[in-house]
């Protein structure tokens, strides 16, 4: 059985007949047409979750893993409005979500009605496209429109390059008739998924510019694993002119050639030196990267040539200095530019790796030498999670503590650095979890899990999932970045300092709950925290010290650049 609109019975047909499977949808009546269509066909996952903000996330976490397009689904009126803060997220993170919003026909908008706002366009500055079907198909016209419009829309989701689109559905009444499935005579038009190349032209002038440049800098922001990628790189930095920046969540597992901890090295480049660091040639590619300090250091030392490798985001200027703009995945740029390179003489990679060694040894000197804090609960927690494990990251300090560490293990780093926003964290990391068969650590701050808490209201946790809650009473960024301590305001309007403790929250949904509040009671806990709960997720709250970590943090960075002994 189908919906008897059949606006929505076209569109769940051409889903699944364009291999797609998950829709998350959230209770309503005014979207009863797509329950029905949707929970009622034998080849579509329908998912069930009550909060719209976490039901989006969710099956951003979905998306995420499995690269491939999730719905999701929900009732007229401000349900919508709470899909915004995923939508944003996907459009910036280029994750493949297809927004259904129920709603009613256009002759009721603004006649008060409930549940009734204006929802066409209503994500439009954070969707690749919006478009509504009609109420009623009633011609042959009206049906091939109908087909192309569901096919442009889904195909939009993934080509050129990923990322939400959204299709609103007026439903007139009555809304609960069902028919039998019936041959709809539809026609699947596939993206276009061609693989473009550069002109022999245009790769001869970039190969000129590479070869005649003897300090190249590449740094790689969020992406998906690509083992594909980091084989082409670890070609391409063999040259001793080439260094290749990444970050935690770049995912890119090369020995070779690597500055793995921007930071890291960053800080620890004195002012007179900087000119020897600075890049003639910057090649960035991928999603956003999180370090601040390379950002700023770039943006002081331009290099001659900046060129940004993206299919679609041509115009980002994140370091003030963009010269060209590549529409390539960096796949594809770097095995076509490959038989082009020549090697060069140069000492720039040995520099930046001499700095990258000394920062390490310093890092580890340090780190042996400190108390309980939250950089010594993240050293001890990297070294315990299980190997080839999954790892998502709250944003704010959780996402930066790991980025000093150099992945040592066959880890996979994900992370909300679309928007940066704490929102919906433990949700993307239920439906992340959810699909992709690995063990998975979420680890989060305190106030992002308690935002987010209504993701344990959710009937597909599984055992692969442990949620780690960093707990220093508040938003303990505020207590290192500068400026909130000055303004008299700093515990109650930006730390907002609080005393919660998550083992309720754990107890209302039968979550398997631990805690600690030193080194001792966590390396005890983390075996038994990582054994299995009868197919239960499993929750962890370390509490630390709030202003200490602040003090040890700033310390931290400070001896990375000194000539002189650890001064705490």
């Amino acid at each position: 059985m189908t919906s008897d609109k059949k606006s929505i019975a076209i569109l769940a047909e051409i889903f699944v007949k364009k291999g797609l499977r998950h829709i998350v949808i959230s209770p309503g009546s005014r979207n009863a047409p797509i329950i029905i269509a949707f929970a009622s066909h034998r080849n579509v996952e329908a998912l069930s979750i009550v909060d719209e903000r976490s039901a989006a996330f969710f099956a951003l976490g979905v998306a995420q893993q499995t690269g491939k397009t999730v719905a999701i689904a929900c009732t007229s009126g401000s349900a919508a409005l709470n899909y915004a803060p995923a939508i944003a997220e996907a459009y910036y993170q280029k994750i493949p979500l297809l927004i259904l919003t129920a709603d009613r026909p256009a002759e009721m908008i603004d006649m008060g009605d409930g549940q009734t706002i204006r929802q066409k366009n209503v994500y439009a500055n954070y969707v690749k496209k919006s478009y509504e079907l009609p109420s009623e198909i009633n011609t042959g016209d009206e049906f091939n429109k109908t087909d192309q419009t569901i096919n442009e829309a889904i195909n939009l989701t993934v080509s050129p390059d990923s990322g939400p689109v959204h299709i609103n559905l007026p439903f007139a009444e009555p809304i609960y008739n069902q028919v039998e499935n019936m041959d709809w005579g539809i026609d699947i038009v596939d993206p276009n998924q061609e693989i473009k190349s550069i002109d022999k032209t245009e790769l001869a002038s970039l190969a000129k510019v590479w070869n005649s440049s003897s300090k190249k800098l590449l740094l790689a922001g969020m992406m998906k694993p690509n083992p594909g990628l980091c084989r082409v790189l670890g070609k391409i930095t063999k040259d001793g002119s080439v260094v290749l920046l990444t970050e935690t969540t770049s995912n890119l597992k090369s020995e070779d050639c690597a500055c793995p901890c921007i930071d890291k090295v960053v800080s620890a480049i004195s002012e007179n030196e900087k000119t020897n660091f600075q890049p003639e040639l910057l090649i960035t590619f991928g999603g956003h990267v999180i370090s601040k300090m390379v950002k700023q250091f770039i943006r002081t030392n331009k290099p001659v040539h900046h060129w940004h490798i993206d299919p679609v985001e041509t115009n980002m200027d994140t370091y003030q200095c963009l010269t060209k703009s590549i529409p390539l995945r960096p796949m594809d740029f770097f095995a076509q530019l490959l038989p082009e390179v020549e090697p060069v003489n140069s000492g720039f990679q040995s520099l930046w790796e001499s700095r990258n060694e000394r920062s390490e040894q310093r890092h580890r000197d340090y780190l042996n030498t400190i108390g309980y804090s939250d950089l010594k609960v993240f050293e001890s927690l990297l070294n315990n999670i299980p190997e080839g494990s999954h790892l998502q990251l709250g944003n704010s300090t959780p996402v930066r503590y790991v980025q000093l560490f150099k992945p040592f293990k066959k880890l996979n780093y994900f992370s909300n650095r679309g928007t940066s926003g704490i929102d919906g964290v433990v949700s993307t990391a239920a439906g992340a979890t959810f699909v992709s068969g690995k063990p998975t650590t979420l680890i989060t701050g305190d106030l992002a899990f308690f935002y987010d808490s209504n993701a344990l209201m959710n009937n597909y946790l599984n055992g692969d999932l442990r949620i780690v809650i960093i707990n220093n009473s508040g938003g303990g960024i505020f207590r290192f970045i500068p400026g909130p301590d000055t303004t008299g305001h700093l515990e109650q309007f930006f730390e907002a300092k609080h005393n919660l403790k998550a083992k309720y929250i754990a107890k209302a949904y039968d979550i398997p709950y631990y805690s600690a509040s030193n080194l001792s009671e966590l390396n005890s806990i983390l075996e038994y925290f990582y054994s299995p709960h009868n197919g239960k997720a499993a929750i962890l709250e370390i509490f630390t010290p709030n202003e200490k970590n602040a003090v040890i943090l700033r310390a931290y960075f400070e001896y990375l650049k000194s000539n002189n002994g650890i001064n705490r």
